[in-house]
């Protein structure tokens, strides 16, 4: 689908994709004083349905990050989560998707405190399918960046501006060669990649950072921690030295645009035999298989664009 087919969503006005546009006086623009969400959804061509993965938790998350830089949104939760659904049936994907709402601040003067801005926010999409490329495991490196703390830029919001600690690390890593970097917190343990959380996996647990270590508190990480536990996997949140990276049985990113993505080296160091590993693939698979609707026990985490699949569903 070309963009100029596509609507946006323009504080509550579904409008042309050329017509998106925001004032060059937006706080939101000049400051990074806005707060964004990730959301995918996935396509079934067996139920011709399209699910989105996760919409309550991601909207939920949008609002508890809006508060931390006192953003009051005119829409309600349950207003914003209809306006996204409403979107993807309007656009009529037939495909998986990426979709993305900002709240921010809006136009007005120069200045750092917001003051006469309204807040504002849009809601855009488009066709997403694997965010890195078909490499099947990635070549990563340690950053030379560090992630910014929780009392520097709470990590557990999501801030437009927060996201250039994320830009520099991965650019920096682009251009050494590698696929994505991996921050490390102030005090050198191991945080998540730029725009991914980290599992590793030792002796058959699960391991990852703790919410202390200054990481995003995923979605998809809660998923893949939940799914395991249902698979018997034991799963820990602990610190994480740099070196275990290294000497670990496997290790793989997860997140709304990675998804469960296999890394297959750490700072030119092999991770096992370099591929994605058991318990990887089945995390992978058991993912897989909920997004796009098969496995029924979590159904509670999809929601159903389509209205006429819903009714032929009841």
């Amino acid at each position: 689908m070309s963009d100029s087919k596509v609507k946006v969503v323009i504080n509550g006005k579904f409008v042309e994709w050329e017509d998106a546009k925001v004032h060059v006086s937006t706080h939101g623009l000049l400051y990074g004083s806005g707060v964004f969400e990730g959301i995918r959804a996935y396509y079934d061509p067996a139920e011709k349905q399209l699910f989105v993965f996760r919409l309550k938790e991601h909207v939920r998350r949008i609002y508890r990050s809006a508060k931390v830089l006192k953003l009051k949104p005119k829409p309600g939760e349950k207003e914003l989560y209809d306006q996204i659904v409403e979107l993807l049936r309007i656009n009529d994907y037939k495909t998986d998707v990426y979709i993305r709402p900002v709240i921010y601040f809006g136009e007005g003067g120069i200045g750092i405190k917001p003051s006469k801005q309204s807040t504002d926010y849009f809601i855009f999409t488009q066709e997403m399918g694997s965010y890195f490329s078909s490499r099947k495991a990635l070549n990563v490196c340690i950053s030379s960046w560090t992630r910014i703390s929780n009392n520097s830029l709470p990590p557990s919001a999501k801030v437009t501006g927060a996201y250039v600690n994320s830009m520099i690390a991965s650019a920096d890593a682009a251009e050494s060669g590698y696929d994505e970097a991996i921050f490390l917190t102030q005090n050198g343990f191991v945080c998540e990649g730029a725009g991914e959380n980290i599992f590793m996996v030792k002796e058959g647990n699960l391991i990852t950072p703790p919410l202390s270590a200054d990481i995003l508190e995923g979605i998809t990480r809660d998923a893949v921690i939940r799914l395991a536990e249902d698979m018997n996997i034991p799963v820990i949140e602990r610190d994480i030295s740099r070196t275990e990276l290294y000497t670990c049985d496997e290790l793989f990113f997860c997140g709304t645009a990675a998804q469960i993505t296999p890394i297959g080296s750490v700072d030119r160091r092999t991770v096992a035999d370099g591929q994605a590993g058991t318990v990887t693939g089945k995390i992978t698979d058991a993912f897989e298989s909920v997004i796009r609707g098969r496995d029924k026990r979590y159904l509670s985490w999809l929601t159903p664009v389509f209205p006429q699949v819903i009714q032929k569903a009841v």
